[in-house]
């Protein structure tokens, strides 16, 4: 059995987002925690949402790398960002690197009043899942 990701006749298509994601018996789940825009010292990369957007992913995929994944296997995505932050800006600074073939990942996100890392703008967790041989 593969992964599916689906979006079922009667919801919005969307090129952004999914709305079921199927994970089959035998296929590993790895869920990666809360994100922030910081360096391997914790310290925030940038004040700017978008330098933060990018970092977030990054710190994402780091996580997934160690332990061989990938964003390709991410199937879902929570995006917290703070309701002072530049939507369009944080967005549209990671939007290329979240595009991938194939039906996009589940997404969740919300504004919020403020986030518990100090200053920061976004945090984003990832569910992936992946078939081993």
């Amino acid at each position: 059995m593969d992964i599916t990701l689906m979006q079922p006749h009667g919801l919005v298509v969307s090129p952004a987002f999914s709305h079921v994601a199927v994970v089959p018996p035998g296929a590993t789940t790895i869920y990666v925690g809360g994100q922030n825009g910081v360096d391997d010292t914790g310290t925030l990369v940038s004040d700017d949402a978008a330098e933060q957007s990018l970092r977030a992913v990054e710190n994402a995929r780091i996580a997934l790398d160690a332990v061989g994944a990938g964003l390709d296997d991410v199937i879902s995505w929570t995006v917290l960002i703070h309701q002072e932050a530049d939507l369009r800006a944080a967005y549209g600074a990671v939007a290329s690197t979240l595009a991938r073939d194939g039906a996009p990942p589940l997404v969740t996100a919300a504004l919020v009043a403020g986030l518990g890392v100090p200053g920061a703008l976004i945090e984003v967790s990832a569910v992936a899942a992946v078939l081993r041989d």
